[in-house]
Formats: structure tokens, sequence, C-alpha cells
């Protein structure tokens, strides 16, 4: 397994998740709900950017490895996934909207992988729909977490529109890896 700096942020991210879930059970006595909610809304902002920090340096600097490109998506994956089940859990995100978004990502993580064991991972590489869907959750989860207005931008509102907006480009971005996939699918069924 190899180790460099990239990698390091991806376990930074996965050593967070704890962090993030433990807040939430942290009592009111030690910590008010709206510093609990700046915090967590602060740790997915940290765990987002080392999201994007990780790949960049990797290419930048020529650390990419197969155990890279595994574990990064691993990450974000059980960071989302993490944050959708608090959020649900504290009533600010519908059920269906969080099992639609987690039930792509395992699907499509299992199409991923059964796609590269057959030689036809190019078919399902990553589309600008999935970026655009991942943006809007980057930006949708924490304006949830945080939940009170920021200056002027009301959070719950911003939040509220854009995780619906991730969840239809979340459908729309799955029925294009499957579309791209079928022909494989239905060859080998």
């Amino acid at each position: 397994m190899p180790f460099n700096f990239p990698i390091a942020l991806t376990w930074l991210r996965i050593a967070m998740i704890p962090l993030l879930v433990g807040l939430f059970y942290i009592p009111d006595t030690w910590l008010s709900m709206g510093a609990r909610d700046m915090v967590a809304a602060a740790a997915f902002v940290v765990a987002a950017v080392t999201d994007w920090l990780d790949g960049w340096l990797a290419r930048r600097w020529n650390q990419t490895s197969a155990f890279g490109a595994f574990l990064d998506p691993v990450a974000d994956k059980l960071m989302v996934s993490a944050a959708l089940l608090i959020l649900v859990d504290l009533g600010r995100v519908d059920m269906l909207i969080a099992l639609v978004i987690i039930g792509r990502e395992i699907t499509i993580s299992a199409l991923r992988e059964w796609m590269a064991k057959i030689g036809a991972s190019s078919s399902v590489a990553v589309h600008r729909l999935g970026k655009f869907k991942t943006a809007a959750q980057m930006v949708a989860i924490p304006c949830l977490l945080y939940w009170q207005p920021l200056y002027a931008m009301p959070t719950r509102f911003v939040g509220g529109v854009l995780i619906v907006v991730a969840a239809i480009l979340t459908v729309w971005s799955m029925c294009y890896y499957l579309k791209r996939a079928w022909p494989e699918i239905r060859a080998r069924a």
C-alpha cells in the first residue's frame, strides 16, 4: 500500500467522519447547538477541500496510484453518507433524498467495479453530470449542517434547494452511467 501526502489527506478525510458524527452526541451543556452546527459545517468544508486537494496534488506531483484511486471515492462516499444520515436524523433532509443519493453511490460504485473487472471501465468514467452532482452536494451539505443564516445568505433555503438539485442530478447521472453500461450488461446477462 503506497503512502504519500495525497493519500494522507484522503485518510484524514476518513478520520474526520467520527468527529463529524461525534459532534451530534455532545451534550448541549458542553457545546451549544449553534456552535456544534458551525463546527460540523466547517469540518465538512475541510473534508470537501481535501477531496479536491488530494486529487490535484496527486496529479501535480505525479503521485497517483491504484490504491489512491480506490480510496478517494470511498472516503467521499463515506463522508457524504455520514453527513446525510446526520441531516436525516436532525430532520433537515428528507429520507427519500438521502436514500436516492446514497443508493446511487452504491449502485454506481458497484457498476464501476464490475465494468473495470470486464475491462470496460471507460464506459462509466466520471462525467460532468457527476461533477455537477458532487458540487451541488458539497455546497448543500455544509449549508444544511450550519442551518443558521450566514450574513445575508439563508443557508437553510440554499441548502434545501441544492440538495434537491443534487438528488435530481443523482438520478440523471445514474441513468447516464447505466445507459453507457447497458450494452455490456445486456451482452453478459
